[in-house]
């Protein structure tokens, strides 16, 4: 949920006088774990066709390790997100990052996919509860007038994992191999792992979200909507994204040096897109929401028409899409219930998630039954399903959250 960059800086603020550099160094662990986190779920996509040889599977049916923890995910965020009040938070992150090192190592040495999608299934009981805390804890580590920065950094180990987490599996597989990949990213959470025990100050339960808060968002139509513009846009990318190295490797002929260079690429571009989208979110979210719902789709049927370097213009024009819509429809599901900013955190975690299972799985059915390029066509179906949903709010030149609140 790498790509949950909008999510609700819903913090906890305790501490008013200055912060130290300890403070800092709490944070900044925080935000390694966030690193961690989201380089381990995007990690399979960049050495799916690896992971499926090796355990002799399809590309469709190893999809499944981005399905699984997604699934997982979904439910354990709410869940966690309910019932964490009893533990301390710090006692919690810290067991959240231990799960995220096992599941790691279970999918190095994993000899079967059952073992695979065990691990991974680990895995999304972390992701879950990670999201969940995370972003609460980060604002109870410094002082109130430095929160928000807090929590910027936290989502600044988002970004550079979004960026680098795909490229970095190719990368390392193609030194050495696809379980070097997860061992290398299991040290990297051992790392995180470590800076949090030796920094993390003690971050007592307070009363969390309550089911009834998560009624009374389920009970808005506009909430359920927004909800089904998140799912849709964002299923409409990983049914294709996540077969995009066998796409790249086995349908465009890419090498395995050039298809972690065109990833990098996807990477590095959404980012820069993700910086362009907060800059028109306050005054133009529709257009820009619906301009880069439009560009995704576009890319996504065109790139099985294209050779060389169409298909690596293409991916980077998709790149560019993407690394908008995150921001872009996280921003327009706060907007529908800014008055239970806790309940939409919640579900906003729980959607994306479903969206990636989902996206993954259907895609992987398409992948197996009909070929790589259909889960690119799928995609592009289902993002103009989510343009549609869109648009059913209508064209208002009116603030988003007036609109949605009528």
């Amino acid at each position: 949920m790498h790509d949950l960059q909008a999510l609700p800086a819903t913090v906890a603020l305790t501490q008013e006088a200055s912060s130290s550099w300890r403070d800092w160094l709490s944070v900044y662990s925080v935000a390694l774990g966030a690193f961690a986190f989201v380089t381990t779920e995007y990690l399979p996509v960049g050495v799916l066709p690896q992971i499926a040889n090796s355990l002799n599977i399809t590309d469709g049916v190893a999809g499944l390790m981005v399905t699984v923890p997604g699934v997982v995910a979904a439910v354990s965020a709410p869940a966690i997100m309910l019932g964490a009040g009893r533990m301390n938070r710090r006692h919690l992150l810290l067991l959240l990052t231990v799960l995220l090192v096992v599941s790691n190592l279970l999918s190095a040495v994993s000899p079967t996919l059952a073992i695979m999608l065990l691990g991974r299934g680990l895995l999304g009981v972390a992701l879950g509860g990670f999201w969940a805390v995370a972003i609460a804890a980060a604002g109870r580590l410094v002082s109130e007038s430095k929160a928000a920065k807090a929590t910027a950094l936290i989502f600044a180990g988002i970004t550079l994992a979004t960026v680098f987490g795909v490229p970095f599996g190719t990368f390392v597989s193609t030194l050495f191999s696809w379980r070097m990949s997860f061992v290398v990213t299991a040290g990297l959470a051992l790392l995180a792992l470590a800076a949090q025990a030796l920094t993390l100050p003690s971050l007592p339960s307070r009363e969390g979200l309550k089911m009834r808060a998560l009624l009374a968002f389920l009970s808005r139509s506009n909430a359920r909507r927004s909800m089904l513009l998140l799912g849709t846009v964002v299923a409409a990318h990983f049914s294709a994204y996540t077969y995009i190295a066998p796409f790249l490797g086995h349908d465009a002929g890419f090498s395995p040096s050039a298809i972690t260079a065109i990833l990098l690429g996807f990477g590095l571009v959404g980012m820069l897109a993700n910086f362009a989208m907060a800059g028109t979110i306050t005054t133009h979210l529709r257009a820009s929401l619906g301009a880069v719902i439009v560009l995704m789709v576009i890319a996504q049927l065109a790139l099985p028409q294209l050779q060389g370097w169409g298909v690596t213009l293409a991916v980077l024009v998709w790149g560019i899409a993407y690394g908008a819509i995150p921001l872009g429809v996280s921003s327009w599901m706060q907007l529908t219930s800014p008055q239970l900013p806790e309940a939409s955190s919640a579900m906003l975690v729980t959607t994306f998630q479903v969206a990636i299972a989902s996206g993954s799985l259907f895609g992987g059915l398409m992948v197996d039954h009909a070929g790589v390029g259909s889960a690119l066509w799928l995609g592009a179906g289902i993002g103009l399903l989510g343009l549609a949903v869109m648009l059913s709010f209508g064209i208002s030149k009116a603030p988003i959250a007036e609109a949605l609140q009528r």
